[in-house]
């Protein structure tokens, strides 16, 4: 359990530094209009902090993390989440300087798509431990 409130803190955290370097760094550069930046902070506040605050309710209820594939969808799923909001950081970035050659473009694209494949990845796992534990919690019961 003290492995998802610090997982859950420690996206708190990023998402907080997020919001405040978005913010600062807007205002520094003088941006007017809107960059991913922006959409790092409510990433890592709902699919990070959020995320694992409901695991972490989960499990109470259903010793989640005693499934042996919990530590799979871990690792699957955040270093997806962490590779998501880097490639917004860096497509903010991207954003900011424009006229960027379309390689690099694709090449955030790409790296991103992964990161969305990693978190979709590790959502399903969560569901086929959750589906289990469920299952397993109903036949003793």
């Amino acid at each position: 359990m003290k492995k998802i409130v610090n997982t859950a803190l420690i996206y708190a955290i990023i998402a907080m530094l997020c919001g405040i370097l978005y913010r600062e760094g807007s205002r520094f550069l003088e941006l007017t209009d809107s960059t991913s930046w922006s959409l790092t902070h409510t990433h890592f506040f709902i699919l990070g902090m959020f995320f694992f605050l409901i695991v972490l309710v989960l499990e109470k209820e259903f010793l989640i993390t005693k499934d042996k594939k919990f530590n799979i969808f871990y690792i699957i799923y955040n270093l997806g989440l962490i590779i998501t909001g880097i490639m917004l950081w860096v497509r903010g970035m991207i954003d900011i300087v424009g006229n960027v050659s379309s390689t690099y473009d694709k090449m955030v694209s790409g790296i991103s798509g992964i990161g969305h494949i990693l978190l979709g990845v590790g959502i399903i796992l969560f569901f086929i431990i959750l589906n289990n534990k469920i299952k397993g919690k109903n036949k003793t019961t």
